[in-house]
């Protein structure tokens, strides 16, 4: 017989995000980990870059195009259930990209890995929401925050690591043990939640899907098609356009329709939740398009390995860590808009600092700095974002606000992919005479076009700069939380139960 959570202290919050942050970090890694395999899938499925890339385009697109969608339906069906689900098909699906004998079949498996990842994402986040009370989230919402921040990083690491000692197939095998752990883990910790069950806006999940689906693509192909024609009379610029009619078409219905919106729209009205999710686009540009032009700088103009420039950027990733609980009870006990608005300020001046020490003679030891500056900073700005954008989120829509949250941050980080690149090869242009560096990773660039090479990469960081900046021009707006704890919600029917 299945157990019903009618009791709250039969809950054990730390025990339920531990075990999400898991599925998190594992789903996270590998939106990063297949960009050191590539040379390596390429040689050994016998095909071209512009087809490998695709393993990667594939799953971003699968991971971030649903997200509206899959949070919803974690309100709907049960966020344990969907999270569960999209854990079996992620599991799965790692298990035929390790098995795939043609760059095709990888390709599709990777579609069904991003789509198990984008079933997952949102229900973290709402479970969160909606087993600690808010004024006991902050602590969570810091630790579900930094998992994001070193996830990143990890991934170049453990990829270089998995291929070096076993082969590029382990990247994805490697996730099958971690997610029957997780699996299990999930069934016992993970509380079966209050479900909403309304009729499923059908309408509003084609057009959302396909007018996300046509932007991000837009903007995710862009540089490959010189954000000319795709085909025919079909251009970047006009499968953009269409998508955001689409999207626009999409916001009407659901202001429109009588019946339950996939995106009730009512959770804008809550000013800290629409601030937040404007300045985490911010966050989500500014950390993905910073990595690139430090990659490039640490490999071509440095000559460290994939791995060693990986490494430089750990003390990043073990401040941010250690940090994380201390930074989340000063939330749960302070004002989290200030530590935010410091937090995005951080980020700015750690990227400055790059773009100063970023020269062919700069001694390694002092580019650990802006890395540590970094840390601190990644502390002080994921949980107090996450935390007061959903303080005053009713728990009916914590599964819509955290598709939300997160499709804001992953269109961030497309964009923040897409403007870097071209930004790079203008300044590469300018400094060295040529903007083709796709073939530039074989080894050290030759010494008399390293200081341009460096000069470019740093001049591009202020693309970053410039956005973080503005996230924390936005993080002024936050309203100061109220001075209420809410009830949680834990109560479901066993009918409804995941």
């Amino acid at each position: 017989m299945r157990k019903n959570f009618t009791d709250q202290s039969e809950i054990r919050p730390w025990a339920a995000l531990w075990t999400l942050v898991l599925g998190f970090f594992m789903i996270l890694i590998d939106t990063t980990i297949v960009s050191v395999a590539n040379p390596t899938i390429m040689e050994s499925l016998n095909t071209d870059m512009t087809a490998t890339l695709w393993a990667t385009s594939a799953y971003l697109l699968a991971y971030a195009v649903p997200l509206l969608i899959t949070g919803r339906l974690g309100d709907r069906f049960g966020p344990r259930r969907v999270y569960l689900i999209g854990l079996t098909v992620f599991a799965l699906s790692s298990l035929a990209c390790g098995l795939s004998p043609t760059i095709e079949m990888l390709v599709v498996a990777r579609v069904f890995q991003g789509f198990g990842a984008a079933l997952m994402t949102p229900q973290t986040m709402s479970v969160i929401t909606r087993i600690f009370a808010p004024r006991e989230r902050g602590q969570a919402m810091a630790v579900w925050g930094i998992t994001a921040g070193v996830a990143t990083l990890v991934g170049p690491i453990l990829g270089g690591f998995l291929i070096d000692a076993v082969g590029w197939e382990w990247i994805f095998f490697i996730n099958v043990p971690v997610a029957v752990v997780g699996f299990v883990l999930a069934l016992k910790y993970v509380p079966r939640l209050e479900t909403h069950a309304n009729r499923l806006d059908w309408l509003g999940v084609v057009l959302s899907a396909v007018g996300m689906f046509l932007v991000v693509f837009g903007i995710q192909e862009g540089e490959n098609f010189n954000w000319g024609q795709i085909w025919g009379p079909i251009s970047v610029w006009l499968i953009i356009g269409v998508g955001l009619v689409v999207l626009g078409a999409f916001v009407w219905w659901q202001h429109v329709q009588r019946g339950e919106p996939l995106l009730p729209l009512r959770i804008f009205r809550d000013r800290n939740f629409s601030v937040g999710t404007s300045t985490i686009t911010t966050v989500g540009f500014a950390v993905t398009s910073m990595s690139m032009p430090l990659m490039f700088f640490f490999q071509l103009v440095r000559g460290l390995t994939p791995t060693q420039s990986a490494l430089m950027l750990v003390p990043m990733a073990v401040i941010s860590a250690g940090l994380a609980r201390p930074v989340g009870k000063l939330i749960d006990r302070g004002d989290p808009r200030r530590i935010a608005t410091f937090g995005l300020l951080l980020v700015a001046a750690g990227m400055l600092l790059y773009f100063v020490l970023l020269q062919p003679g700069t001694h390694l030891w002092l580019l650990l700095i802006p890395s540590a500056v970094l840390g601190v900073a990644n502390a002080c700005m994921w949980g107090p974002l996450s935390a007061i954008t959903t303080f005053n989120l009713p728990m009916d829509l914590a599964g819509a606000g955290s598709g939300v949250y997160n499709t804001s941050r992953q269109v961030g980080a497309v964009l923040g992919s897409a403007s870097i690149t071209a930004l790079m090869a203008s300044r590469l242009s300018a400094e060295i005479g040529t903007g083709d560096f796709s073939g530039g990773g074989a080894g050290q660039l030759p010494e008399p076009l390293r200081e341009g090479f460096a000069l470019a990469m740093g001049q591009s960081l202020l693309l970053p700069v410039a956005v973080i900046a503005l996230g924390a021009a936005l993080t002024l707006l936050f309203a100061p939380r109220p001075p209420r704890t809410g009830p949680v919600r834990v109560t479901e029917s066993p009918a409804k139960s995941a």
